[in-house]
């Protein structure tokens, strides 16, 4: 019934869906060494009684974006069985 990715109680990554203008946008963010004291002043999610974690908490250790963006996008491309093409154009 929750979208995401969680450990117990606690939502390790955010999931999204945006149709508009006959265009689909989708994304994730992932939390690798987020602030999570910001979450103190919100429902997360407007869930109550739900929290939000991190990589770095849940392993004890700092993991930055760069430690899980490879490992990531090679486990993306192998479960969706693609392969992702890189541009430097933003537009």
């Amino acid at each position: 019934p929750c979208t995401g990715v969680w450990m117990g109680d606690s939502k390790i990554c955010a999931i999204g869906v945006h149709c508009g203008n006959h265009i689909t946008s989708h994304g994730l963010a992932l939390n690798c060494c987020t602030d999570l004291t910001w979450f103190d002043q919100i429902v997360p999610c407007g869930l109550e009684g739900k929290g939000v974690t991190s990589l770095s908490r849940e392993l004890g250790r700092h993991i930055t974006v760069d430690h899980v963006l490879e490992p990531f996008l090679d486990s993306f491309q192998e479960v969706f069985d693609c392969t992702l093409v890189f541009s430097d154009d933003p537009g």
